[in-house]
């Protein structure tokens, strides 16, 4: 069933044409992941679909009754507000009753012999009960849990993850029929990545999704569409399945392209030939060169690739630097407990953990910025760093593009060869005009562009790239790697794309939160079997202390609704624990791992997925246990 329509969209920002008469349709349970180049209309694509912006021309149905819900690149939340009321957003009327609801039972908390807030807290137990809302305050709560989210806290205090998790947990809770994601990646560490795949592949409706992270495209899409010169064009699968048909098509593009060409020249040459030749000009060989040229015009020619050259400079000694028994803390947070490891000339270092455990302050030890509490960091000879920060505090908002790569030169010296900062800008694809404009117009994808341009142009024997993908597109993110694969200096890396670990480090340090940290070798997929391997090893671990069901005591300092919830919860952890029991023992035979390993797999899966759910169920039993 047909639930969108599009039907030769237009629309065009100045004398550039970013869609150019883009015709699809979207079908009931559609998934599509949006692609392209920087600039090429996406974002602009999905407000036109989301009725935020009218296109130049054409039309656009949408089923009747269906809702639409678009999420913006940047989310657009009340700061003022706590979590919960930003995630409840969705929910109508019911909003300010299950928001009051909450912050009563906060207060309560505090002052559990409150008389007037037991009476409120009773009153809108009642309107609950009359709105029939006690499900949608679980969704809520379910939502909150899944994306780790402190409901009582206010956003204005959340981090930049944080407050894309709560723009995507309101979303999910108004369950829309169409979901337009607009870089939802962005800002996400790689279990909230992880968290947000799980939800998609669970949402029932139709999704659009603008992403430039490969991986995720894999997980979640059926279709891949591909914004490229004022068309949209799709294809079955994700994005691997995507580059295997590309691949084929720009070969057949190019092929024909090429022999247009030469038809055209040829047609060119017969018209210029002298004065006898066009007395006997066939009128119809005129009319044909005529609509030759018009097509010629009309081709939209495709955008040139990034050009990346990085020179290594001086060696640089074979030990760059040596770690022994490193402890460093902050504020009473351990970020690095007790770690020794040598890094060698062109190691590809990938330094893997969620937001907030201390990645980029690692970095800062190894560039001598920090010094450790205990231990020693030996660090090697000749260095010379060159360091992409992911804030992009190199670049001044208030000079032009030209100026920051020249500093007031017009020609820079380039691996022993001078260039002029026009030439050198084009590799990286600033137009001459753009070249012009201050940073401070720069899309993000365009000011990732230039600080790697920056950065490039001074030689360096290590790298240290803070997320530097981030808003890239996908055909400049596989640039780079190539460029770095062929770098023999050593690169340190943070990043949470997948893809992008996977091509380019050589080695991780991962980082569990807690200041322990461990080394693994390959990428990124590297790290994810020995991670499962390690689990598979680990005897059978007892979650709980004991084989006796949690005591149930009724109290009146515990809600209803938490008397109900404690209520059910030995049984579910009981059901837990069996099903656990259950799939490690049949992982525990050896022969599943030689006859049927995709099994294996799956099984462990789900064991990693029960252990989750069992350590969160424990932990809501301690919590409404304590309150007895």
């Amino acid at each position: 069933m047909t639930v969108l329509s599009a039907e030769q969209l237009s629309f065009a920002v100045g004398h550039h044409q970013l869609l150019d008469g883009v015709s699809f349709s979207l079908e009931a349970g559609d998934k599509v992941g949006i692609i392209g180049r920087n600039g090429t209309g996406k974002s602009s694509l999905l407000k036109i679909l989301a009725g935020i912006v009218l296109p130049d021309d054409g039309v656009l149905s949408i089923q009747n009754g269906l809702k639409v819900v678009y999420v913006p690149q940047e989310p657009e939340l009340n700061l003022n507000a706590t979590v919960f009321a930003n995630v409840s957003d969705g929910l109508g009327e019911i909003k300010s009753i299950l928001c009051d609801y909450h912050q009563i039972l906060t207060q309560l908390e505090q002052n559990p012999n409150h008389s007037p807030l037991m009476t409120q807290l009773q009153e809108i137990q009642n309107k609950i009960d009359s709105l029939n809302a006690w499900q949608a305050d679980a969704e809520v709560n379910k939502i909150l849990s899944t994306m780790r989210l402190p409901e009582n806290t206010t956003v204005a205090h959340l981090s930049g993850g944080q407050k894309k998790r709560v723009a995507l947990a309101r979303v999910l809770v108004q369950k829309p029929d169409i979901l337009l994601l607009d870089e939802p990646t962005n800002h996400l560490d790689i279990p909230a990545i992880t968290e947000l795949e799980t939800q998609l592949n669970q949402f029932s409706g139709c999704l659009m999704v603008i992403t430039h992270d490969r991986r995720f495209l894999d997980k979640v899409v059926h279709k891949i569409a591909e914004l490229d010169r004022g068309k949209l064009s799709f294809y079955t699968g994700g994005f691997s399945k995507y580059r295997e048909q590309k691949e084929a098509e720009l070969a057949v593009e190019a092929e024909h392209n090429r022999l247009f060409d030469q038809f055209h020249a040829q047609e060119e040459a017969w018209i210029r030939r002298g004065i006898e030749a066009r007395r006997t000009r066939n009128q119809g060989r005129v009319k044909r060169l005529e609509e030759l040229r018009r097509q010629r015009a009309a081709r939209r020619e495709r955008q040139g690739q990034v050009q990346m050259h990085l020179s290594r400079g001086d060696a640089g000694g074979k030990i760059v630097a040596e770690l022994e028994h490193v402890h460093f803390s902050f504020e009473e947070k351990t970020i690095v407990r007790d770690f020794s490891t040598i890094i060698q000339r062109s190691d590809k270092v990938g330094l893997i953990g969620p937001n907030g455990v201390g990645k980029t302050t690692f970095l800062r030890l190894i560039l001598e910025e920090l010094t450790p509490q205990s231990g020693k960091i030996r660090l090697g000879t000749r260095r010379q760093v060159a360091y992409f920060d992911q804030m992009r505090t190199a670049l001044n908002e208030e000079e032009t593009v030209f100026y920051t790569i020249g500093e007031g030169n017009d020609f820079i010296e380039i691996a022993g060869k001078k260039r002029h900062v026009m030439s050198y800008l084009g590799d990286f694809l600033f137009s001459p005009e753009r070249v012009q404009s201050p940073v401070s117009s720069l899309s993000g994808g365009e000011r990732n562009r230039l600080l790697l341009a920056k950065l490039f142009t001074r030689p360096a024997n290590i790298l240290v790239l803070d997320e530097p993908t981030n808003d890239l597109d996908i055909e400049t993110q596989e640039v780079l790697e190539n460029m770095l694969q062929e770098y023999d200096g050593t690169v340190f890396i943070v990043s949470h794309d997948r893809a992008f670990l996977d091509e380019v480090i050589t080695s991780s340090i991962v980082f569990d939160g807690t200041g322990n940290l461990k080394e693994y070798i390959g990428g990124y997929s590297d790290y994810e079997t020995a991670m499962q391997r390690e689990k598979i090893q680990e005897p059978v671990k007892t979650v709980s202390k004991s084989n006796e069901k949690p005591k149930l005591n009724s109290t009146k300092k515990l809600t209803f609704n938490e008397q109900r919830e404690l209520s059910l919860l030995p049984d579910q952890i009981t059901e837990l624990e069996n099903t656990l029991t259950d799939l490690q023992q049949q992982l525990m035979n050896p022969d599943i791992f030689k006859n049927d390993y995709q099994q294996a797999i799956v099984i462990q899966n789900q064991i990693n997925q029960i252990e989750e759910d069992l350590m969160q169920k424990m932990e809501r039993w301690e919590i409404l246990e304590s309150k007895v």
